[in-house]
């Protein structure tokens, strides 16, 4: 079983047609004002276009988005009407509260600071305050950088930066098309690729993150996902002695964040 959210309705922005009060601020609609943010180069975190998308305008947006590395989500009108009212134009943008950055980005920082890297890999967090407090512990715990899936997944809404308590402005963040190449990507740099499962083989404080490593935390609802947990060099577990069958996703991260951190501070003799 995989560490879980507390919470349902993880997705309820898409599901139910609404945003969050919070992720509402960062709703763009219109077609020139999509295309502005998209042209002055405003992190987004998704482009809905409602579909056909036929005529000129969409297309551009469609193009400029996928030119980005946006994700576009081709939509229903009645799904726009609910989600942004009816003066869309058929389309509306999610805009991200900071700037993504490469996976490059965050081992180049680690080089800088002459550390080996450590980075938060977060698949598949749909709830905002679970993915805010991940970004929160691995600012706090030393972490170099979290990555996250560009589909399928929390963006860096406000509610995010939120649920950071501010730590989003400190951390560098990257968004890649596929977790697993990613990760193949990193252990092909040296990096160890550790995941996090409650059915995982060895106790978490049984494994070595003294050296280049990636700590990988499952969705909520898929956990580390089958090709994921195939990439792992390692699965870690946390002991659960009461009723419940494990923990908050945020909340195991953070455990084991703070478990690197003690290791390499051993290490260096602090």
């Amino acid at each position: 079983m995989a560490y879980k959210s507390g919470r349902t309705n993880i997705r309820k922005y898409e599901n139910k047609h609404e945003l969050a009060d919070d992720e509402q601020r960062d709703l763009i609609t219109g077609r020139n004002p999509v295309l502005e943010a998209l042209k002055s180069e405003r992190p987004l975190n998704k482009i809905y276009v409602q579909k056909p998308a036929s005529d000129g305008p969409l297309r551009m947006i469609d193009a400029l988005a996928r030119g980005r590395g946006v994700p576009v989500s081709y939509v229903e009108k009645a799904w726009l009407d609910r989600l942004a009212g009816g003066a869309h134009q058929g389309t509306a943008a999610l805009a991200a509260v900071k700037e993504y950055c490469g996976i490059q980005d965050i081992l180049d920082y680690a080089a800088e600071i002459a550390q080996k890297p450590l980075l938060v890999v977060a698949n598949g967090i749909h709830d905002p305050n679970n993915l805010g407090a991940i970004i929160r512990s691995s600012e706090a715990a030393g972490a170099h950088g979290v990555v996250t899936p560009k589909r399928n997944a929390a963006g860096l809404t406000g509610a995010v930066a939120k649920a950071s308590a501010g730590a989003v402005e400190h951390m560098r963040i990257a968004r890649v098309s596929n977790i697993t190449a990613a990760l193949q990507d990193l252990k092909k740099q040296g990096l160890w690729i550790i995941g996090a499962d409650a059915g995982g083989g060895t106790l978490y404080t049984d494994c070595d993150y003294t050296s280049a490593s990636a700590i990988v935390i499952g969705g909520e609802s898929g956990g580390l996902g089958r090709l994921v947990g195939e990439t792992c060099d390692y699965i870690v577990k946390l002991p659960m002695f009461g009723k419940v069958s494990s923990l908050n996703a945020s909340a195991a991260a953070a455990v084991i964040l703070y478990e690197v951190l003690r290791q390499r501070l051993a290490v260096n003799g602090r």
